[in-house]
C-alpha cells in the first residue's frame, strides 16, 4: 500500500461490479477458456498476458468477432516487433462497426452537436446506406484495398461515414483536423501517397467561421498522387471545379459490400506529433484494431447498446478514431465540432447534459482549467446520465481527481473517475479504466488486460513503487504493423525497442504500484534528471498551476557544456496577474514545500505563452534543443506546433544565454 495515500477516493458498489461486462466476460472465460474464477483484477490481468493466445481467443469469441476465414493460431511469431496475429485470418472492421444497423435500424449512431445548433442524429440504417452509397463510388473510382483516402475534416459525421467506407473497401484511411496549416498536413499525407481526398471548404470555431478553401486548393497541388477530391460543404460554398460533391456520392440507397481483408491489413494510418522531424506515420491492422477496441470500450469503459460515448477530439488525434469505435460495441457515438470553451469554459459539459452522454471524456487540461473557472457542472447541469469522466493527453493531477470527485459527490452523484494512458502509437490504452476497481488519488485504475505493462530499470529489472520506464513485455493486437516508408523497419525498431531488444519502450516514466495501481510522471525523453534523481515534469505542472495566478507552465532541465544542469520554469500569467518578488517566492516555496528543495527550478521566467503540438501536447524536447543552442529550423518540425512564433521565444532567449 501507498501509506500516503491509503484509502480509495471512489469504490464501485457491488450493483455495479456484478453488472460490469467485464465481471461477466471473466465468469464465461473461466467456464470456457480456465481463466481465474476467483481473486481480484490482477489475477485476471496475470492470466490474460500469461495464456496471451487464450485470452484474445476469449476475446473474439465473447465479442462474437465474424471471422470469414478462420484463423489458424491466435498468434503466430510472437516476437516484438513483428507479432503475428491471427495468421490466415480474414474479416472487415466496418462490418463490425455497423453490425447493429441490423436489430437497431431506428436508433441512433451518431449524435452529432456544434457551437450553432442542437444535436441532430444519424440512425444505424442511415449510416449503413451512407457508407454502402459511398463505398460502392469508391470502387467506381477505382479506389482498391491498400489505396490510401484521406481526410480534412472536422468531428462531423461525414469523417465517420468516410473512414467507414474506406474500410468497407480495404483502402487505408488517414485523416487530419483542418485547424492543420498546409505544411502540416503535407508532412503527414505526402508520406502515404492518397488517391482520394475528402476536404471541407471551412469550419466553425470560437464563434467564427474558418474557410479553409485555399488551404484544400494548396493540397490539391502538392498531392500529385490524387485521382479524386470530395468537397465537403460545410459552410455551404459550391464545389470547386474538378471536384465531386459529398451528397452525390452519398445518397443512393446501397447496402455496404464489405471486402474481406487479412487480419493484419492496414485500416489506418496515425502520425506522431513530429515535433523533431516528420511525423512517424503509424500504420495499425484491421483485426488488430478491431479486437484491441472491442476489448478496451467493451470491457474497460464497459460500453453497450444503452450508452452514449462523447469523448472531446479532433480528427488529428488517435482519441477520434477510439471514439468512432465505440460503434464496434453497439454505442451511440457522440460528435462534437466546436471550440472545448466556446461560450465559456464549461462548454464540454453542456454537449454532455444535451447529447444525454454516459461515459464522457476530456483532457486532463480541461478538467483543471474548469477548477480554476470555478465551473460546476454537476451543479448546474443535469449529468445525471454520466457514470463516468475519463480523462487523458497528459496526468491528471491529484486536484483534479479531487475536484472531479466532489463536484458529483455534492449532488449525490456517484461518479467513476478514469484517468488512462495510451498512445497513438497503439490507438488505445496501456493502463487505466477498469470499472469493477477502486479508484485512488493521482493513479490509473490498473494496465489493461492482454497488456503486458511493467516499469524498468535502465537494467531491465522490473520495479515496483518505484519510478521506471514504461515497457510492455508482450505484444499487443493494434501495436503497428509498420511505419509507412519504413522498408527495413529500421525507424519503427528505433522507435520502440532500441533500448531493451524485443520489449517495448514507450519513453514515459511511470510507478506501478504495489496494488497494481499506474502512476505517470511524463515523458522520460523530457525527463528532470538533477544529482541522478530523476523527476517528472507533470509533477511540477500539478503543484505550480494550483496557484491561480498560474494558467500555464513549462519546465525544462537542460545539461549544460560545462556538465552544469539548468532548469528553468517558464510560466504563462494568468490575465492582472504580476510575476513580482512575492510570486516568485511563493512558486518556490510551494514546489519546496509540496515535492523537495531539488524539484524547485534555477530560475523562474515569464513567457507569453506555453507552445504545444497540433494536438494540445506541451512541447518539451523541442525547447530543451532551443536552450540547448539548437537552431529552430533543426529543433523542430514546424508544421507540428501550434505557434512557430512562439518558440522563437525560446530560440531568442537560448541566444542572449549564450
Amino acid at each position: 500500500m501507498n501509506p500516503s495515500n491509503p484509502s480509495p477516493l471512489w469504490q464501485p458498489d457491488p450493483e455495479r461490479i456484478e453488472r460490469a461486462q467485464l465481471t461477466r466476460f471473466r465468469a464465461w472465460a473461466a467456464e470456457h477458456h480456465g481463466a481465474p474464477a476467483r481473486g481480484g483484477y490482477a489475477e485476471l490481468h496475470r492470466w490474460s498476458v500469461e495464456e496471451l493466445d487464450t485470452f484474445w481467443r476469449a476475446v473474439t469469441e465473447w465479442f462474437d468477432v465474424r471471422f470469414s476465414t478462420p484463423c489458424e493460431r491466435v498468434l503466430g511469431d510472437r516476437s516484438m516487433p513483428g507479432a503475428q496475429w491471427f495468421p490466415g485470418a480474414t474479416l472487415n472492421y466496418a462490418e463490425h462497426a455497423l453490425r447493429a444497423a441490423g436489430t437497431r435500424a431506428d436508433e441512433p449512431a451518431l449524435l452529432y452537436a456544434d457551437e450553432t445548433h442542437e444535436p441532430r442524429s444519424v440512425s444505424w440504417s442511415a449510416l449503413r446506406r451512407q457508407v454502402g452509397s459511398l463505398a460502392a463510388e469508391l470502387r467506381a473510382l477505382g479506389v482498391r484495398p491498400g489505396d490510401r483516402v484521406s481526410g480534412y475534416l472536422p468531428n462531423v459525421p461525414q469523417a465517420v461515414v468516410a473512414l467507414l467506407a474506406t474500410a468497407a473497401v480495404g483502402a487505408v484511411w488517414t485523416s487530419c483536423a483542418p485547424d492543420f496549416g498546409a505544411r502540416g498536413v503535407l508532412d503527414r499525407f505526402r508520406q502515404v501517397e492518397p488517391v482520394l481526398l475528402f476536404a471541407v471548404d471551412g469550419y466553425r470555431y470560437g464563434g467564427k467561421e474558418h474557410d479553409r478553401r485555399e488551404t484544400v486548393a494548396e493540397l490539391r497541388r502538392e498531392l500529385p498522387t490524387l485521382r479524386a477530391v470530395v468537397h465537403v460543404p460545410l459552410l455551404g460554398t459550391e464545389a470547386p471545379e474538378g471536384t465531386l460533391e459529398w451528397s452525390a456520392l452519398t445518397s443512393a440507397d446501397v447496402t455496404p459490400v464489405y471486402e474481406q481483408v487479412p487480419f493484419d491489413h492496414p485500416l489506418w494510418v496515425l502520425y506522431s506529433s513530429g515535433t523533431t522531424g516528420l511525423p512517424k506515420a503509424i500504420v495499425q491492422s484491421q483485426g488488430g484494431i478491431l479486437v484491441e477496441h472491442l476489448k478496451q470500450l467493451g470491457l474497460h469503459c464497459d460500453l453497450g447498446p444503452g450508452d452514449r460515448f462523447f469523448w472531446y477530439t479532433s480528427t488529428g488525434w488517435m482519441m477520434w478514431n477510439f471514439l468512432v469505435s465505440g460503434l464496434l460495441t453497439g454505442t451511440t457515438v457522440v460528435l462534437y465540432d466546436g471550440s472545448p470553451g466556446y461560450p465559456d469554459t464549461g462548454a464540454q459539459w453542456r454537449v454532455a447534459e444535451r447529447t444525454g452522454a454516459t461515459f464522457y471524456g476530456t483532457s486532463a487540461a480541461y478538467v483543471m482549467a474548469c477548477r480554476k473557472a470555478d465551473v460546476h457542472p454537476a451543479r448546474d447541469l443535469d449529468l445525471s446520465r454520466v457514470k463516468c469522466v475519463a480523462t487523458t493527453g497528459s496526468p491528471l493531477p491529484p486536484d483534479g481527481f479531487r475536484w472531479l470527485h466532489d463536484e458529483f459527490a455534492e449532488v449525490g452523484h456517484d461518479l467513476w473517475i478514469a484517468s488512462v494512458s495510451g498512445g497513438t502509437d497503439v490507438c488505445s490504452c496501456f493502463a487505466g479504466a477498469v470499472p469493477t476497481l477502486p479508484v485512488h488519488i493521482g493513479e490509473l485504475q490498473a494496465p489493461g488486460l492482454g497488456t503486458d505493462l511493467q516499469s524498468w530499470d535502465p537494467g531491465g529489472k522490473p520495479l515496483t513503487d518505484e519510478v521506471g520506464e514504461l515497457v510492455v513485455a508482450g505484444p499487443m493486437p493494434s501495436m503497428p504493423v509498420r511505419f509507412w516508408n519504413d522498408p527495413d523497419g529500421s525507424r519503427y525498431h528505433d522507435s520502440y525497442f532500441d533500448t531493451y531488444p524485443g520489449v517495448w519502450r514507450h519513453g514515459d516514466w511511470i510507478t506501478v504500484t504495489s496494488r497494481g495501481s499506474v502512476v505517470i510522471h511524463g515523458r522520460s525523453d523530457s525527463t528532470l534528471n538533477r544529482q541522478g534523481v530523476r523527476m517528472g515534469s507533470a509533477d511540477i505542472y500539478e503543484v505550480v498551476e494550483r496557484l491561480p495566478e498560474i494558467r500555464e507552465s513549462l519546465v525544462i532541465g537542460v545539461e549544460q557544456p560545462d556538465g552544469g544542469y539548468w532548469m528553468p520554469l517558464f510560466v504563462h500569467l494568468a490575465p492582472g496577474a504580476v510575476l513580482d518578488e512575492t510570486l516568485l517566492d511563493r512558486i518556490r516555496r510551494t514546489i519546496r514545500e509540496q515535492l523537495s528543495p531539488r524539484h524547485v527550478p534555477d530560475e523562474v521566467i515569464e513567457v507569453p505563452a506555453v507552445p504545444h503540438t497540433l494536438t494540445g501536447k506541451r512541447i518539451e524536447v523541442p525547447v530543451k534543443r532551443l536552450l540547448q543552442g539548437t537552431p529552430l529550423e533543426k529543433a523542430v518540425n514546424p508544421g507540428s506546433v501550434d505557434d512557430l512564433d512562439l518558440l522563437r521565444f525560446y530560440e531568442e532567449l537560448a541566444r542572449d544565454r549564450a
